[in-house]
């Protein structure tokens, strides 16, 4: 089996031209003496919507490694991936984010919730796990009812994970994302998650939970961040348990998803991974998509011009954009500029109304995620839009670079 580093750090790049200045920050922290392993990822939808094939992000990543000379592990996410578009990435790919939230829900046959709860009587009642200052409380019916939520769905991931190592070996990390649920897992469901894991013999290595508060796409983190605190304090212990407790691979960690941006959470990560020793993966998708229009915009001329005909597109198609991801988005339409008062700023007001800089009065987060949601429209420019990244290549990787470094990995590793 492939093992995956103690700590990873997923990056998206929708159009495929900044690998070398997203790997430049990982080099940048390995100077400070942060050892991350960069991991590219892009779903399906993401290369459905810009029309790209699952090897370009290898050959991205492969570019950047050779052109930086990076001596270090690395590896390709097929990121949010089912039985239905797998295939595609299986030449590509090393590391697959298995999402089975489309099965979540749905119950297994009755004999195979009666097998499950019958496996877990050992656990019932008062379980101390170490670390948690009290005992999970296992009772039959909440095993009853964790089954009929999640083990179908942990059975669609035995599945896919069968169905990848036939085609692969075992040569893979495998991630499982339970983040795109209706509620928060408790600690007693991520603990019966891992052991339908573990009975289905997914070697998984990183786990996606579902934690309270709103994770939305590319702006900080909205909800009770002691509440986060806590239950990513308690998530750490459970994994650690199960490791020890259902033999799973003992580079088994916590991911955290839609990890972009999430500046008030970064302080809290850090120090509680410190306290446990443990490791994490974050993944940072559209930050960089961000930063590239950004750079445009900064470099102004035809840039900035791309960048406004961008926020154009995107205020006229909103529903359009918007709906694929509804769930992770939060936009008043009222709080948007309109597209004739974006058409008159310059390029500083553009960069401060979509640069993460919650310090600034001029940042927008409405306008930042919808911009975020809108490359599309950069995908319908097609040369238009290419051409304009190769011209302002030093621009837009000086923003890509400093943000993942300065914003992402030293508030989180450091």
């Amino acid at each position: 089996m492939k093992k995956i580093e103690k700590f990873s750090f997923g990056m998206g790049d929708r159009f495929a031209h900044q690998g070398k200045a997203q790997l430049q920050a990982i080099l940048d922290a390995r100077a400070r003496g942060i050892e991350l392993a960069p991991v590219w990822n892009k779903s399906n939808r993401e290369h459905t919507i810009v029309k790209s094939e699952p090897i370009s992000v290898r050959r991205e990543a492969e570019a950047a490694v050779a052109a930086l000379g990076w001596k270090g592990p690395w590896h390709v996410d097929a990121d949010h991936i089912s039985l239905s578009n797998v295939d595609r990435f299986i030449e590509a790919s090393d590391f697959y984010t298995i999402d089975v939230a489309d099965f979540t829900g749905k119950a297994a046959e009755p004999v195979e919730i009666a097998a499950f709860v019958k496996a877990v009587e050992k656990f019932l009642g008062p379980l101390a796990i170490p670390g948690l200052t009290q005992p999970l409380q296992i009772d039959r019916a909440t095993v009853e009812k964790t089954a009929a939520k999640f083990l179908w769905s942990m059975q669609e991931a035995g599945r896919i994970h069968r169905h990848i190592a036939k085609l692969k070996g075992n040569e893979f990390i495998a991630e499982v994302s339970v983040d795109e649920t209706d509620q928060p897992q408790t600690p007693v469901e991520l603990l019966l998650i891992l052991f339908m894991l573990a009975r289905e013999k997914v070697p998984v290595q990183t786990i996606a939970p579902k934690f309270t508060g709103r994770f939305n796409k590319g702006v900080d983190y909205v909800g009770d961040l002691a509440k986060f605190e806590k239950e990513f304090d308690e998530d750490l212990c459970v994994v650690r348990f199960a490791v020890a407790e259902f033999g799973l691979p003992d580079t088994l960690k916590l991911s955290v998803h839609s990890g972009s941006d999430k500046f008030s959470l970064y302080k809290i990560i850090n120090r509680l991974l410190k306290k446990h020793n443990a490791g994490a993966h974050v993944k940072t998708a559209g930050t960089t998509w961000l930063e590239e229009v950004i750079g445009l915009a900064e470099a102004g001329g035809e840039g900035l011009a791309i960048a406004k005909d961008i926020y154009a597109g995107a205020h006229g198609r909103f529903d359009e954009l918007v709906k694929p991801y509804a769930t992770v988005v939060d936009i008043t339409p009222g709080k948007l500029p309109s597209p004739a008062e974006v058409n008159a700023w310059n390029s500083d007001d553009f960069c401060a109304a979509l640069r993460h800089d919650l310090a600034s009065p001029r940042y927008n987060l409405h306008f930042r995620q919808l911009v975020h949601v809108s490359f599309k429209i950069a995908a319908e420019m097609g040369a238009r839009y290419i051409s304009a990244l190769q011209a302002n290549e030093a621009i837009i990787a000086r923003n890509v670079t400093g943000n993942l470094f300065d914003r992402h990995i030293l508030p989180l590793f450091a």
